[in-house]
């Protein structure tokens, strides 16, 4: 019943590393506001997101009817509009590359994060976007800073650029809510298994094997699940949805969660490995040290074998046979 019930403890070990991951994630790293800047804000320096967010903010001031009439009404139809449009995606482009930019990006996280927190945990849609209007407001003062002719009437309004979209999102919301509210709580529930595991264990040089292969299997399938998920996430995206900027978001997000598989892993694979030579050590087996043998003839008088007396054989041999050898010594 210990060994049964120590490796039912293992098994439950294995199942819920995942899952205490997960909960740490949702609670520390998505539901905190600071956790979130922070883990979004490297992504201001990645070449796919500042692609995408320079692209949408052109197409967004090109598509602005006060930028597109002014253009109109200067230059027309000339072939200097190409010219003029072309400038102004540069300026976009060079922009996304300065520290002011990486500041306007985590104001805009800042304030998309509780609009995430709602699509993730509990709200309503499909659709993870981040509000790019702080972004627009930082290119405006550039653009009229170099002096462009319509910059300082270009409006400041919402310019969404949308970095995941699911329609798996209800299915993944009730999980999701449910790991918050476990917290920190699975994985001190984790640990306590782990530990009973070991106590409860008949045999004690093997349950910490067991225990740390438990722990490295657990680490194993959070892996796969963070691969898993991240090609469903990117295969259900809509084509206007730029996959590689999505693709840099989704791994932002999940960094957490893959830094902690592999810790656990080579964890769980190092009290594994650390018990199982501990035991070979202790047994007496190839690198440990060996018990000398000795044995002790049933049946004859020590001093016989101390003076030789007595010929090698069968200790069961029969008395007849023992005078015999004597006599004719």
């Amino acid at each position: 019943m210990r060994s049964l019930l120590s490796a039912v403890l293992s098994v439950l070990v294995a199942v819920l590393v995942p899952l205490s991951a997960l909960a740490v994630w949702a609670d520390r790293e998505v539901g905190d506001t600071g956790r979130y800047v922070q883990t979004m804000a490297p992504l201001a320096s990645d070449p796919a997101v500042q692609h995408a967010v320079a692209e949408r903010v052109t197409v967004t001031i090109l598509n602005e009817p006060i930028v597109k009439e002014r253009i109109a009404k200067e230059i027309g139809a000339h072939p200097l509009r190409s010219g003029v449009e072309r400038y102004l995606g540069e300026a976009v482009r060079s922009f996304v590359g300065t520290d002011a930019f990486r500041t306007a990006w985590n104001a805009a996280n800042r304030a998309a994060h509780p609009a995430v927190e709602q699509v993730l945990s509990g709200g309503a849609g499909n659709t993870v976007t981040i509000d790019l209007a702080p972004v627009i407001e930082q290119v405006k003062r550039e653009l009229a800073a170099n002096a462009v002719p319509f910059a300082d009437r270009i409006p400041v309004e919402h310019a969404e650029i949308t970095v995941l979209e699911s329609d798996q999102f209800d299915e993944f919301r009730k999980g999701f809510h449910v790991l918050q509210i476990a917290g920190v709580w699975l994985p001190v529930l984790t640990l306590l298994f782990a530990v009973g595991a070991l106590a409860v264990a008949a045999r004690r040089r093997r349950a910490p094997a067991a225990t740390g292969l438990g722990l490295a299997l657990g680490a194993a399938l959070l892996w796969a699940g963070v691969v898993v998920g991240r090609r469903l996430s990117l295969d259900d995206l809509p084509p206007d949805v730029d996959r590689p900027a999505a693709g840099a978001v989704y791994d932002a997000l999940t960094g957490f969660l893959r830094t902690t598989a592999w810790v656990i892993l080579v964890l769980g694979l190092a009290v594994a490995l650390g018990a199982w030579l501990g035991g070979r050590l202790r047994t007496g087996r190839p690198g440990g040290p060996v018990p000398e043998r000795t044995e002790t003839r049933t049946g004859a008088h020590p001093a016989a074998h101390r003076e030789g007396a007595l010929p090698p054989g069968d200790p069961g041999e029969r008395p007849e046979r023992v005078r015999e050898g004597l006599h004719e010594r």
